[in-house]
C-alpha cells in the first residue's frame, strides 16, 4: 500500500489536520441552516425556519458515515456510485479552506491500519471528559419522542428488484464476500488525505479529535441517514446530544427504506421524511450547494415532481386532511413542500418564497390578505404558466369580504376568475346534503379514472359559482333539493395558458371518502400530466396496518 512508506514520525507530527492557508482559502463557510418549529404548542404543525450561520472551517470537521465499497442492497451501491463525485468535491473544497475531513467507514478499520490518517487518529491523546456513552450507538434522543417516527425500516430497508438482489448476492459470493456484510473499505471514489485526514469509526476517537482540534462545528453526510448516519457513535444524535453545532448535509446522504413498507412512498420521499424528522427533533440540514455552489445534488432517478401545498384556513380543517392525503396519496409520485399559516398572526404565512421552484400549486387558503412580499410569490407562480389546484376555501383566499385589506397588507380580489375561472358569490345554507354527478360531456375524464362517483356525497354547503369563464369545463356538478345544480369541480386553461383545477369540495367529511381522495388524487396527477394512480385502497389510513 502506498501509504506504508510514511513513517510514524510524520504521523504523530501532524496531529493537527490544518495547514497554513492561503490569501484565497482563508474564508468562511456561509450556511443557511434548515430546521423545522412547531407552529404552536397544540396543533402538531410545523414550520420551516432558517438561520444564517457563517462557520470558520478551521473549526468544522465533515464526517463520513460508512461511504463503504460495497453493500448488500445493489441499490444503493448505485445512489453511493452517481452521489460519490459530488461528495468527494465538497470534501475537497472544505479541506482545501481549512476544514478538518474524518473518514468513518464502520468496521474497516483493519484495511487502514497502516493509513498515515489512521495512525493520525490513533495518535490523538484521548481527552478526559468525554461524553457518557459516546462509544455506543444511539438509537433515539429525548426530543424524539415528542413525533412518530416517520417510515418502516424493520424490514432493513432494502429497495432491490428481488431478482437483482439474488444476482447481486451471488456476485458477492463469488468474490469470497459476505452477501450481508460485503464493505472492506471506504469507496475509492472517496479522496482521503494523506496529510491531512482521519479514519476512524471509535465515538471516543473521534470526539477526541473533535475536542484536541477545536473543532464545534460538525457536519454529516454519507449513508444511511435513518440508520448509521443518526444512530452511530459519532452520528447526528450523539453530536446533537453533547453539544456539538451539528448539522446533516442532505443532499449527500441516502435512506435504507423499502418503499413496500409503510407509509408505502417512494425511495426518495422516504428519506424526504427522514430529513423532516431530523429537522423537527435532531439538528438543522445545509446543501453541499452552500459551499461548493450550483444547485443541491439530486439523484437521476429522482424525477418528482414538485407540489407545494399552501393551508392557511380554520374552518374545513384541511391542516388534518390534507397532511395525510399528501403524504400517503401523493408521496409515491411528488416531491413535496407544505406551508402553513401562522398560528399567531393571521395574515402570515411564512416561507412563501418555497414555492418558487415548485412544479405545481395546491391552495387551500381563506380570506387571508398577505404582506405584499408574500403574495408576490403566488402572483409570480400563477404568472409563470405553472399548474394550480384549488381546494374549497381557494374560491376566496387572498381578499376580505366586500372589504379592502387592512393597511399594509396586499389582497387580490379577482384570484377566483383570474386562476379557476369561477364566480363564487355566496353558499347555501348547511344542513341538505349535495349529490354529486358527472358534467355533461365529461364521463371519460382522467380526473374520474376508477372514481365512483355515485358514492360521492358532500355534507359541506353547496357554493354558488355560476357563470364559469369560457375556458373553463365543469368535471363535475352539485345539487340539493329545489335549487339549479351548481359547477363542483372544473378545469380552466388561463390567460397565459396555465392549466388549474378547482374543487368546492374539501369538506373534511369528503377525505372519508375514497370516491373523493381518488378523484383529488387523479386531479393532482392531471396538472402536471402524469397517469392517474392505480385505484387507491384504504385511502384515509395513516397506520402502520
Amino acid at each position: 500500500m502506498r501509504w506504508i512508506s510514511f513513517t510514524l514520525a510524520l504521523l504523530v507530527s501532524t496531529g493537527s489536520s490544518h495547514h497554513l492557508l492561503s490569501a484565497e482559502e482563508k474564508n468562511t463557510f456561509d450556511l443557511t441552516l434548515r430546521s423545522r418549529v412547531p407552529a404552536d404548542a397544540e396543533s402538531g404543525l410545523y414550520h420551516h425556519q432558517f438561520e444564517e450561520q457563517k462557520w470558520t472551517p478551521t473549526e468544522t470537521a465533515i464526517i463520513v458515515c460508512d461511504m463503504w465499497d460495497l453493500h448488500h442492497c445493489y441499490n444503493a451501491v448505485q445512489r453511493e456510485t452517481e452521489m460519490a463525485p459530488r461528495m468527494n468535491r465538497l470534501l475537497k473544497q472544505a479541506r482545501n479552506s481549512g476544514a478538518t475531513i474524518i473518514h468513518s467507514p464502520s468496521s474497516c478499520m483493519a484495511f487502514y491500519e497502516d493509513h498515515p490518517a489512521r495512525q493520525r487518529a490513533k495518535s490523538i491523546v484521548k481527552v478526559a471528559n468525554l461524553p457518557e456513552k459516546i462509544g455506543e450507538w444511539c438509537h433515539q434522543i429525548p426530543a424524539e419522542e415528542r413525533g412518530v417516527y416517520p417510515i418502516d425500516q424493520t424490514d432493513g430497508g432494502e429497495d432491490d428488484d428481488p431478482v437483482q438482489h439474488a444476482k447481486w448476492a451471488k456476485e458477492l459470493k463469488a468474490k469470497g464476500l459476505n452477501p450481508r456484510a460485503p464493505w472492506t473499505r471506504q469507496t475509492d471514489m472517496l479522496t482521503i488525505d494523506n496529510d491531512l485526514d482521519f479514519i476512524s469509526d471509535n465515538g471516543e476517537e473521534i470526539w477526541s479529535i473533535l475536542e484536541r482540534n477545536k473543532l464545534k462545528n460538525v457536519m454529516l453526510v454519507g449513508v444511511h441517514t435513518n440508520m448509521c448516519v443518526l444512530g452511530r457513535p459519532f452520528g447526528l444524535r450523539q453530536m446533537a446530544q453533547n453539544g456539538k453545532n451539528v448539522v446533516l448535509v442532505r443532499d449527500m446522504t441516502d435512506t435504507m427504506y423499502n418503499p413496500g413498507a409503510w407509509p408505502y412512498v417512494s425511495h426518495f420521499t422516504g428519506t424526504d421524511l427522514i430529513i423532516e424528522h431530523i429537522e423537527k427533533f435532531v439538528c438543522p440540514t445545509v446543501t453541499s450547494a452552500m459551499i461548493i455552489g450550483g444547485d443541491e445534488f439530486r439523484f437521476q432517478n429522482d424525477t418528482r415532481p414538485h407540489l407545494a401545498v399552501v393551508i392557511a384556513e380554520d374552518e374545513y380543517r384541511t391542516n388534518e386532511t390534507l397532511l395525510p392525503f399528501v403524504k400517503h396519496q401523493l408521496g409515491k409520485r411528488f416531491r413535496t413542500t407544505i406551508l402553513h399559516g401562522s398560528k399567531k398572526t393571521r395574515n402570515d404565512i411564512p416561507n412563501l418564497h418555497l414555492i418558487d421552484d415548485a412544479d405545481v400549486l395546491m391552495i387551500s387558503v381563506r380570506r387571508r390578505p398577505l404582506p405584499a412580499e408574500q403574495l408576490s410569490h403566488i402572483q409570480e407562480f400563477e404568472a409563470a404558466g405553472k399548474p394550480m389546484i384549488g381546494i374549497r376555501t381557494a374560491s376566496h383566499p387572498f381578499h376580505l369580504r366586500k372589504k379592502p385589506a387592512p393597511e399594509g397588507l396586499a389582497d387580490w380580489p379577482t384570484f377566483d376568475a383570474d386562476v379557476w375561472g369561477g364566480n363564487y358569490s355566496n353558499h347555501y345554507g348547511n344542513g341538505p346534503v349535495t349529490k354529486v354527478s358527472v358534467a355533461v360531456g365529461a364521463k371519460d375524464h382522467a380526473m374520474l379514472k376508477s372514481v365512483d362517483v355515485d358514492t360521492m356525497t358532500s355534507k359541506g354547503s353547496l357554493y354558488v359559482v355560476r357563470p364559469l369563464a369560457k375556458k373553463a369545463t365543469p368535471v363535475l356538478m352539485g345539487a340539493i333539493p329545489d335549487e339549479e345544480s351548481e359547477p363542483i369541480a372544473w378545469t380552466n386553461i388561463r390567460k397565459n395558458g396555465g392549466k388549474s383545477f378547482y374543487t368546492s369540495l374539501g369538506y373534511i367529511g369528503n377525505f372519508e371518502q375514497p370516491a373523493f381522495v381518488q378523484f383529488l388524487a387523479n386531479a393532482v396527477h392531471w396538472a402536471v400530466g402524469l397517469p392517474t394512480p392505480a385505484n387507491i385502497k384504504n385511502p384515509t389510513s395513516t397506520s402502520k396496518e
